[in-house]
């Protein structure tokens, strides 16, 4: 069965089976009238209609709860959360990336996250201090070298992204700087290592020769046509190409130890606080969390999008080994929230416009 195939009968199956995965606390609406009242709840969604628009439909089908849905990207629906205020009709942020969350955090916007959810993933993958106040993972998303097995003896690969300046590699890199996923890495060497080692680095890469591209599926093509040996990119683009062309000359390489080629971001949940708010609807919108973090769901990401689950006894994606093998470092995501310095600081380094 092909992985789009598989992907939809995985979505297909999750409404009748949502609540066998739960924690105490978060149990099947009721029958009837009952299931009649249940509120409705409003999501700003970062993720694309076409991802988790029938994660949602199947979350109402076995809740009776309607969520209503404002797609945008993450960075934009931030920026419009923090603009709100508590005067905002969200309910449910649901984000690409930790550094929009963290944003939103560093602000107060989120409400307390229950026990029963947080347990659900690794420490890591939730904000620090959530029982007052945070967000959840409730997907992976690893850094990784995609490289070019016609060309690149696997032994010979940058173990850290300061290897990736060595001579052998000149001329040889192709990475997409205007993508948010690069920008998280670089936001995770400012918080690792300072800005100044951090635009040495960046200027560095630059002066190699390195190719830039417009986004990770680009710089996975170069790789793929020979066009450049090694790409610096999340780990799901190579796994699609893959999946689609099988045979295609691309493999990933993960990065270890603490350093920010390491970097395991997360696309997250976090509930808002925000005035009109009940304990109705804030119950409701830590049941789609729960949703989003049960087995089927969880199953889902991985076969649509080849992102890492984050529950226990959910199989990686395809391609891809277990998430305890990748993302040795240990990086706080809740430290990747200043995307203008970071932007701010790869204009300066000559890699933006």
């Amino acid at each position: 069965m092909g992985y789009r195939r598989y992907a939809f009968a995985v979505i297909a199956g999750i409404a009748a089976v949502f609540v066998l995965s739960m924690h105490a606390g978060f149990g099947r609406a009721e029958d009837g009238a009952a299931a009649q009242a249940a509120p409705s709840i409003t999501v700003y969604s970062g993720r694309s209609r076409q991802l988790v628009a029938p994660v949602f439909e199947a979350f109402e089908r076995e809740t009776g709860i309607r969520v209503r849905v404002r797609y945008g990207g993450t960075a934009e629906l931030a920026a419009l959360l923090l603009e709100e205020g508590d005067r905002t009709p969200a309910d449910l942020f649901l984000a690409q990336d930790a550094g929009a969350l963290a944003a939103l955090k560093r602000a107060g916007r989120f409400r307390p996250l229950p026990s029963a959810l947080r347990q659900r993933v690794e420490p890591r993958f939730v904000s620090r201090d959530a029982e007052r106040g945070g967000w959840i993972g409730v997907s992976g998303r690893a850094r990784a070298v995609v490289y070019n097995t016609d060309l690149v003896d696997p032994a010979a690969l940058p173990a850290t992204l300061g290897g990736v300046l060595d001579s052998v590699w000149a001329g040889k890199v192709g990475y997409p700087p205007s993508n948010a996923s690069f920008q998280a890495m670089v936001s995770a060497m400012r918080a690792r290592d300072g800005d100044e080692k951090t635009i040495e680095w960046l200027r560095a890469l630059r002066a190699s020769a390195a190719k830039t591209y417009a986004n990770n599926t680009e710089t996975v093509r170069a790789v793929a046509s020979g066009e450049v040996a090694i790409g610096l990119v999340n780990h799901y683009y190579a796994l699609r190409m893959l999946a689609e062309t099988p045979g295609l000359p691309v493999s990933n390489f993960y990065m270890r130890g603490d350093d920010a080629g390491s970097l395991v971001n997360i696309a997250g949940a976090g509930v808002m606080r925000r005035r009109g708010g009940t304990d109705a609807t804030h119950e409701a919108a830590e049941k789609l969390i729960a949703f989003l973090l049960s087995e089927q769901t969880q199953a889902y990401f991985a076969a649509e999008t080849f992102e890492f689950p984050l529950i226990a006894g959910v199989e990686p994606p395809a391609g891809a080994p277990a998430l305890r093998e990748v993302g040795a470092g240990s990086m706080d995501l809740g430290e990747l929230s200043d995307l203008e310095g970071t932007l701010r600081l790869m204009s300066r380094a000559g890699v933006l416009p």
